[in-house]
């Protein structure tokens, strides 16, 4: 523990991560953040208050013991502190770098008051990463086998957050992948740039050394059904983490012209079909040049913006109906985009793509003014009459949310869905309408973080782990409505 007095803790600036230079990065797609050095996680760690009420570990959606593992960090204990993390994260590497601890443990704890508050996340993908490294040499104890088996389906972070407790706990567990890489939205929708994929690779190695089986290019919903899985294969529960993939389209004129792309498939090609490659099999449309327009203000909005930048793009431009206050995308991401050279263009929504002989050439926009709030709270977007703008590009990536692929819920009898497609369940233990039946993270909640679907996937686990323990009893019925 730092033996600094407490108040020149109080006085110590924050330390800032490492990132490499805008002009060399948004041309590549190597990491951007760089991370700590041991010295510079020890200075950032050392900067705790040790609070009596660690306030920071409310704010965590998965209960990470921060005080324990900060503590632990500024004494140089990074193995130890690893472990603590891991106790209730299964994918630390992969949360310190995507997680929005800003809105999170940061901004619980008492130093944001200052504005200065313990670089969490930062020191959670430093402790995790050293311990990555070391991994080979770490001891894997495995538990005693219950005798129950449970197929998870996804391999996303609500269905890895689950097969790992799972799996801790003695169960035997099965992932099933549609896909033929492993990760879900780890592996489609992250660009390498934030969240480089030998680091996913990493954290589902480590459960699979743990036993957790993986199986890929199985689409269950289709071949085998979820009924299958209970009744044929002999699973005794099921938990469905398979994510909200499908993407939304604002439903304008010009939608199929050539170039108009879904931030998903775009994303996906790339991240998880390599199109930035010579010679890849699945290309993205040359982007070498062209001018690009990326319409939302998420995460996966500025991500597209980025990589279309890497890709060659001349100029590109993130079109958002809101103010820059209420962009959901992280402040971190947003910044580094405007570093590498993004143009945010604020209150404007599209509401035709234009075109020559089906090949896109432009998009209309229509300005906006901002109203009173939504139900989400955020100030609600007003078309200003007669404003609209005429915008060249090339290319236009749309990004303006997703929802749940209905395939699953289509070929699974008895199954509650919501009127947006998501899956209906108990928030508290992601119980489904169908007993034995459990879901969780984006299925059920539609599009959200990677914390908060670890949290649904940990929560299931404890649940099924309880209904397996009581012998399958019938499970009381959820309300309806809670899963959205």
């Amino acid at each position: 523990m730092s033996d600094i007095p407490k108040r020149d803790r109080m006085k110590m600036e924050r330390t800032p991560s490492r990132t490499a230079d805008p002009e060399v990065r948004s041309r590549s797609f190597d990491e951007v953040n760089v991370g700590y050095t041991s010295a510079l996680a020890v200075l950032e760690a050392s900067r705790c208050l040790n609070c009596k009420r660690p306030v920071c570990i409310e704010g965590c959606p998965v209960g990470v013991r921060i005080d324990e593992f900060v503590a632990l960090v500024a004494d140089g204990r990074f193995t130890e502190a690893a472990s603590v993390v891991h106790h209730d994260n299964p994918l630390p590497a992969v949360c310190g770098r995507v997680c929005p601890q800003e809105t999170q443990c940061e901004e619980a704890c008492v130093l944001n008051k200052k504005g200065r508050p313990i670089a969490i996340g930062a020191l959670e993908r430093f402790v995790a990463d050293r311990e990555l490294d070391e991994m080979a040499a770490a001891p894997r104890p495995r538990p005693e086998p219950t005798g129950k088996s449970v197929a998870v389906v996804g391999s996303g972070p609500a269905g890895l957050a689950c097969a790992g407790d799972l799996n801790a706990m003695g169960h035997q567990v099965t992932v099933f992948e549609a896909l033929h890489e492993l990760g879900g939205v780890l592996a489609y929708g992250i660009p390498a740039f934030r969240l480089p994929k030998p680091v996913v690779k990493a954290e589902i190695d480590r459960l699979g050394e743990l036993g957790v089986r993986f199986e890929r290019d199985v689409l269950v919903g289709v071949s085998p059904t979820v009924e299958e899985l209970r009744r044929d294969e002999g699973f005794d529960a099921v938990f469905v983490g398979t994510g909200a993939g499908l993407p939304r389209f604002p439903g304008i004129e010009g939608e199929n012209l050539i170039g108009v792309y879904s931030a998903n498939e775009f994303l996906t090609r790339v991240n998880l079909m390599h199109a930035n490659e010579p010679g890849a099999r699945t290309p993205v449309y040359d982007l070498v040049d062209r001018s690009v327009v990326v319409i939302g203000g998420g995460n996966t909005a500025v991500d597209a913006a980025r990589t279309a930048l890497r890709l060659g793009a001349r100029s590109v431009r993130v079109l958002y109906r809101r103010s820059k206050a209420e962009m959901p995308a992280r402040a971190e991401e947003i910044e580094h985009a405007e570093e590498e050279g993004i143009a945010l263009v604020f209150q404007v929504s599209p509401v035709r793509f234009d075109g020559t002989d089906g090949w896109l050439n432009g998009v209309t926009i229509q300005h906006m003014t901002l109203g009173p709030p939504d139900e989400e709270g955020r100030a609600r977007p007003i078309p200003i009459e007669g404003r609209t703008e005429d915008i060249a590009c090339e290319v236009a990536i749309v990004a303006i949310g997703n929802q749940p692929n209905p395939i699953l819920a289509n070929t699974t009898p008895g199954l509650t869905t919501s009127d947006w497609g998501t899956i209906e369940v108990d928030p508290s233990s992601g119980a489904t309408s169908i007993p034995g039946v459990f879901a969780g993270g984006d299925i059920a909640t539609g599009g959200a973080t990677v914390i908060l679907a670890l949290g649904a996937g940990r929560r299931a686990a404890a649940a099924i782990d309880s209904w397996l323990a009581e012998g399958h009893p019938q499970q009381k019925a959820h309300a309806r409505g809670t899963g959205s």
